[in-house]
């Protein structure tokens, strides 16, 4: 294909792309992204694949494992092929992007110190890479690992200690989002604003771009590695935002294997219906960088791949075998077919039936135009079945627990001209178990009611907000306090009349935190819940769900304001938090409560900076009380769409649009990200600055043609890329 594209950019660097069609910016945004972030798209390729560990080394051992064994390339492989059948236009316009990543990666790697450094070589993309980079990215959104948590809480404490520690918990990802109508903006048109909490990682999760052709116009934030603009954008006339829906939409089942055959190489499961079935099972290896090859063994039985222990004798303990079922893999479909009717959206109904072909992972949506239109409404694949699904592990041998068919999507409202969403209860409550506390989204909707006449800018304001309503349990305790020292009673005494806000600078939030802390560490190590200290052998990559720390210091509010806490002494706990707080040198929030990005690779070290906000803040900067201070969680993005004016739109990420170290875009815009500033978004041509892209040409994938990795380390990493690739096309699945 002859690609005709023009790439310009805007003062921060942001790639604006326009072409004639609708596949040559397919082929655009993939070689811009590979120029801009081949550093990125490649681990998260080889995280899809499961290779990672090959040139990130043991730490990326276990990720690797999960991979294998939850089929996560081939649920990929499937999807495309089911694509190309159902949708063949969506499946040539994902191989355009394919293609121009394909032509950028040598460019981008020759940019970027991380390929020399690990030793990694550029390898190739294929059709449904970026498919496996989408459920890579969302496996895990469903949380499906709190299931094993609930499992131990009912083991070692009942089941109505479950409700305990109901809150999102760790590894989930939320969002805030609102949406202000016309009759509460100054400008007669709505806005929709917000920012996706993720883990921040450097290079950011969210790509501002813009996308241009004769079919429509649009700027957003894309996923790194996949086309289109899925999550938040604006074309003009419509714009649209998500949340994480909190539904729960996976299920795991402990199963029943049996060997068979001769020399017992043959695997059955035991179906509900009594009868022994084939089961599927290969053998893998996860090559390790400067370690030990692990062996993976991959079982599949009907319900889904196993991914809790295995079919030899040690994998049939307490924990296992457990089998993941989860939609892609029984349906062969990611969603991908709404990405198109989604650029070329022009109203709300438009966005509306691009979202009913969601699938993965299941969201609230918010959209709105310039025509009056207004959407509320849940996108996603949620399975009918029972009630046990939705809770706990479940028997794969006993009747009930099938799929039914799927749950039709359900529609909110809005309501005084506000929508709200931040993982709260809301439209999805009948298709999920657990949400995020209420404080999120009742501080939005109280700041955005205090206004009827609303500019776009202002919005920012709103990101910003540190109040902390989920610190009152905490302070009604300090508040019964007596008998303290001197130093205890004067915390208390400036507890209790701080305006509970976690302000960077404020003292009072770093001595509240440094009591909540003590007060979590104090639960975790009672008797009562020290039991769920060690948990079973589960899969390293599943255990941040079962660290009992973490589950305690997020769900410090409810178990301080249960009626009663098996009897444990709550008062006690909080006193003597209160006085080796008082004890110890305090000083300001942003001290301790800093950023810590996750890289792929160790670099460079940053001095990264102290953080406004909290948990359960609007500005949701995430410690783990008890655990640590630093935020690992937060605003991956941040945005404001006018439908007014798209040019009057506002943006920002955590680093900037590049992602090769050093270079001018890298960082550039932390700092506003620190103060709640954002970046004017820019779609007039004639103030951009067009960049001359070279010809189009060919990947160079040979070491050769990157003189800066020539070693033996490289050619062992391309040569275990290749065999991979072909190991899989061989396989009979």
């Amino acid at each position: 294909m002859t690609v005709t594209a023009e790439l310009y950019r805007d003062p921060w660097g942001i790639p604006h792309l326009r072409a004639g069609s609708a596949h040559e910016l397919a082929h655009a945004q993939g070689r811009t992204t590979a120029v801009d972030r081949a550093w990125q798209l490649e681990v998260e390729r080889h995280r899809s694949q499961g290779t990672s560990a090959a040139f990130l080394g043991a730490g990326e051992a276990a990720w690797d494992v999960f991979a294998r064994r939850a089929r996560l390339d081939d649920t990929a492989r499937r999807c495309f092929a089911a694509l190309e059948g159902r949708d063949p236009e969506t499946a040539e316009w994902v191989v355009s992007y394919v293609d121009g990543v394909n032509e950028g990666l040598a460019e981008g790697a020759r940019r970027t110190p991380e390929f020399a450094r690990s030793g990694l070589v550029p390898g190739r993309w294929e059709p449904w890479t970026p498919l496996g980079v989408w459920l890579t990215t969302h496996i895990l959104f469903a949380g499906f690992p709190a299931k094993l948590w609930r499992e131990e809480v009912v083991r070692r404490l009942g089941a109505d200690a479950v409700g305990l520690f109901a809150t999102d918990g760790p590894g989930t990802s939320g969002s805030n989002s609102w949406l202000v109508t016309g009759e509460r903006t100054v400008t007669g048109q709505p806005v929709i604003a917000g920012d996706p909490h993720r883990f921040i990682e450097d290079p950011g999760v969210y790509q501002q771009i813009h996308l241009s052709c004769p079919e429509f116009d649009v700027v957003g934030l894309a996923v790194p590695g996949v086309p289109g603009i899925a999550h938040f954008a604006h074309t003009g006339t419509v714009a649209w935002a998500i949340t994480n829906a909190m539904a729960d939409y996976q299920d795991l089942y402990r199963e029943r294997l049996r060997r068979t055959g001769e020399g017992g190489d043959a695997l059955e499961a035991l179906d509900p219906d009594g009868r022994w079935r084939a089961a599927t099972r290969h053998v893998e290896t996860v090559e390790v960088a400067g370690g030990t090859p692990v062996e993976v063994e991959v079982v599949e039985t009907a319900r889904g791949p196993v991914v809790i222990g295995g079919s030899g004798p040690d994998g049939h303990g307490a924990v296992g075998p457990i089998s993941l079922r989860y939609p892609p893999r029984v349906t062969g479909d990611l969603g991908f077919s709404a990405l198109l009717p989604l650029l070329r959206a022009r109203e709300v109904a438009d966005v509306d039936r691009a979202f009913d072909l969601w699938a993965e992972p299941v969201n609230v949506v918010q959209a709105a135009d310039t025509v009056g239109g207004v959407l509320h409404r849940v996108a996603g694949r949620v399975p009918v079945r029972g009630e046990d699904n939705r809770t706990r592990i479940v028997a794969a041998w006993e009747p009930g627990h099938e799929w039914r068919g799927w749950h039709e999507m359900p529609y909110g409202t809005v309501e005084d001209g506000i929508a709200v969403m931040a993982n709260q209860r809301g439209p999805a409550t009948p298709l999920g178990v657990e949400f995020a506390p209420p404080h999120r989204a009742a501080r939005i909707r109280d700041l955005l009611v205090s206004r009827t006449a609303w500019p776009a800018a202002d919005m920012a304001a709103v990101h910003m907000d540190t109040h902390l309503a989920s610190a009152a349990p905490l302070l009604d305790h300090l508040a019964t306090l007596d008998g303290l020292t001197p130093r205890a009673a004067a915390l208390r005494d400036r507890l209790l009349l701080w305006d509970r806000r976690m302000e960077a600078d404020s003292a009072e939030a770093a001595a509240y935190a440094a009591v909540r802390g003590g007060v979590a560490r104090r639960l975790a190590a009672h008797p009562v819940f020290a039991v769920l200290a060690d948990p079973p052998e589960y899969p390293e990559i599943l255990r941040p769900w079962l660290a009992l720390l973490p589950r305690i210091g997020l769900a410090l509010e409810n178990l301080l304001r249960a009626e009663e806490l098996y009897g444990i002494d709550r008062t006690g706990l909080v006193r003597a938090a209160v006085e080796e707080a008082a004890a110890r040198p305090v000083g300001v929030w942003g001290d301790s409560h800093r950023l810590a990005p996750w890289r792929a690779l160790a670099g460079d070290a940053y001095d990264e900076p102290g953080l406004a906000g909290d948990h359960d803040c609007v500005l949701c900067t995430s410690a783990v009380p008890g655990l640590t201070d630093l935020s690992a969680r937060g605003p991956a993005a941040r945005y404001v769409w006018d439908l007014a004016d798209r040019d009057n739109s506002l943006w920002v990420v955590p680093f900037g649009a590049s992602g090769v170290p050093g270079s001018a875009h890298h960082r550039d815009q932390l700092p506003l990200w620190l103060e709640g500033e954002l970046v004017p978004v820019r779609t007039d041509w004639n103030r951009l600055t067009e960049e001359r892209a070279p010809a189009p040409h060919d990947t160079p994938e040979s070491v050769r043609d990157i003189p800066d990795v020539r070693d033996n380390r490289n050619r062992r990493n391309d040569r275990n890329d290749r065999d991979y690739r072909n190991k899989e096309e061989n396989h009979d699945h």
